[in-house]
């Protein structure tokens, strides 16, 4: 009795030991996990620490795809901690099927003669014996199983070993399902990361020009390049100015086939109807020619529409020959872009616009100038014979009014030669005959020129202009048109007795020539009007002077055409500085 007692006692303190190593090896493995939330590290990790745990020969891991909803092998490991070949990966699909179906953990100790699984092709084709098998479990679903094996011998697993696979497998199974998450939120961040990248170059090449088939053009290459699309079409929705109908012109097509030119697509075309009326995009499989935007079949063809401002402006239309081939990421990806290209086709269209202004606003000045230089030069031609006695002898109020008329023809003059010198600089048409000349000589003949005016105000003017300077290369006779506009502006705007100064100075590889008054100086608010054209200062003492505010305007043109810069200073009430710079000769 005491020898049966003792070894009975025995039997439980080594069960008992042989329980607690069990927890403690159960505890080690577990406070490991969750230190990584790199995917393979953690599947690798598990995997080692199972086999530790039961003493298989080997084990896998197996994990349902998101897409698919198929079990996939994501971890073979064997008891050297090493990665099984794929060529050896062969186990009980049963097992592993019937673990993730029933939500129960599998135990069997010779699978050849088990019931269950004796007639399996793996079991028999395998010679698998010994097997273990859970499930993962994790936030309330099975998202795969843990696998065991020994194939040489029978009886390896216990039931203790199934409880502590069980226990380590639900612990295992959260530690996968974060590291997942973790991997899916890295790279779905990384996709992120790489669009935004990608758009930043889209945004750049479509607005970068302003020409309306390069915007489309660039919008049908990026859709087609980032997709698993083969060819497509982008248009335009233009509307019948009869009945206000909406129809697409298909601008710019790419693919196998080839479209006429400016093919129209009318508003009863199923496929455009459907886009019109939801104003979303539409995904279509084996396209009949009836359904397709450009009239050919295709595999599948994606439609997104081009919004702004809630209105359909355009058409993005994407084709393939292949099944498959356009997914739900490249439908977001399409669509995002067609945001941008609609901002990208509003500014081309303002400038179109733009374009069209202008050459309206040129063709009418010219129009205008050529009409009204006609009848001036013979206005001028008759004042001029009347004043020298040609059509009789006139008294002293008539000699008067012929003055009048003759000034107001001068400043007619200076305005319709304005007119057409913005007209020419903004067309592109004002020719400039640049060659090498000194500064020195245009500020003399300018002065020259102004002297008399100046005189008659007992304006004080010094010209401080060194005949060291170097030579500048510009257009001379523009330069003096530069030079005469800013010292009449200092005469005009400067009290009698005021100061003018005409200064020039080396600035680097240019000359800086400046006018400077201390007349009646600029407010800050006029300031930021200064250079446009027709702008002059509300008030008395600039009114009560001639002119049309297009001479700064004409300025500011002429100097930047010819490579300079212009800049100015003023204080209201104290006087104004006007400096330009002209490029050395040599430079």
């Amino acid at each position: 009795m005491v020898d049966v007692s003792c070894r009975n006692k025995h039997a439980m303190n080594q069960k008992i030991t042989s329980q607690q190593a069990r927890l403690a090896a159960l505890y080690e493995v577990s406070s490991q996990l969750g230190a990584s939330l790199d995917l393979s590290e953690v599947l690798n990790q598990v995997m080692d620490a199972i086999i530790k745990l039961t003493g298989a020969e080997r084990g896998f891991l197996m994990l349902f795809d998101d897409v698919n909803g198929r079990l996939r092998i994501m971890a073979a490991r064997n008891v050297d901690q090493k990665t099984i070949d794929e060529t050896s990966m062969q186990i009980s699909r049963t097992v592993v099927e019937r673990t993730t179906t029933m939500g129960e953990s599998i135990l069997t100790n010779n699978a050849q003669e088990d019931e269950r699984f004796a007639e399996q092709q793996s079991v028999i084709g395998y010679q698998l014996r010994s097997i273990m098998c859970a499930p993962l479990r994790a936030r309330g679903r099975i998202i795969g199983a843990a696998y065991v094996d020994n194939r040489l011998f029978t009886g390896v697993f216990q039931q203790e070993d199934l409880d502590l696979l069980s226990a380590f497998a639900n612990q295992a199974a959260i530690a996968i399902e974060n590291a997942r998450l973790f991997t899916q939120t890295d790279q779905a961040l990384d996709r992120r990361v790489q669009e935004l990248s990608l758009f930043q170059r889209i945004d750049q090449q479509l607005n970068k020009s302003l020409d309306l088939n390069r915007v489309l053009s660039l919008a049908l290459d990026w859709s087609l390049t980032h997709t698993g699309a083969q060819g497509g079409s982008i248009g335009l929705i233009e509307r019948s100015e009869e009945t206000g109908a909406p129809t697409l012109k298909l601008l710019i097509h790419k693919g196998s086939h080839e479209l006429t030119a400016d093919t129209l697509v009318p508003a009863t075309h199923p496929t455009l109807s459907q886009v019109l009326q939801t104003k979303k995009s539409i995904f279509s499989a084996n396209v009949k020619a009836e359904q397709a935007i450009d009239g050919f079949r295709a595999a599948e063809q994606l439609a997104v529409p081009i919004l702004r401002e809630g209105q359909i402006i355009g058409l993005i239309t994407l084709e393939s020959e292949h099944r498959g081939a356009i997914d739900a990421e490249d439908v977001a990806f399409v669509e995002r872009l067609a945001d941008r290209t609609a901002v990208a086709l509003e500014n081309s269209r303002l400038y179109e616009q733009i374009k069209a202004a202008n050459k309206a606003k040129s063709e009418f000045i010219s129009l205008v100038t050529h009409e009204l230089r006609l009848p001036m030069t013979t206005i001028k031609g008759y004042t001029d014979l009347m004043l020298s006695g040609m059509g009789g002898e006139l008294n002293d109020q008539q000699k008067q009014f012929l003055e009048v008329i003759r000034r107001n023809l001068e400043r007619m003059s200076r305005l319709i030669g304005d007119l057409a010198d913005i007209n020419r600089i903004e067309a592109g048409k004002m020719k400039f005959e640049n060659k090498a000349f000194f500064i020195q000589d245009v500020v003399a003949d300018v002065v020259e020129g102004m002297q008399k005016a100046i005189a008659s105000r007992q304006q004080n003017l010094t010209v401080n202009v060194p005949d060291s300077l170097p030579a500048v290369y510009a257009d001379p006779a523009r330069i003096n048109q530069v030079i005469s506009n800013l010292l009449s502006n200092a005469h005009k705007y400067t009290s009698e007795h005021g100061s003018i100064r005409v200064s020039a100075e080396l600035n680097g590889s240019c000359v800086r020539i400046a006018v400077t008054d201390n007349g009646l100086g600029i407010s800050a608010e006029d300031q930021k009007r200064l250079f446009t054209q027709f702008f002059r200062a509300d008030t008395r003492e600039v009114r009560a002077q001639q002119g049309w505010g297009l001479g700064l305007s004409i300025v500011k043109k002429i100097v930047e055409a010819q490579g300079g810069e212009i800049t100015f200073t003023s204080e209201l009430g104290k006087g104004s500085q006007f400096a330009f710079t002209l490029p050395l000769a040599k430079a």
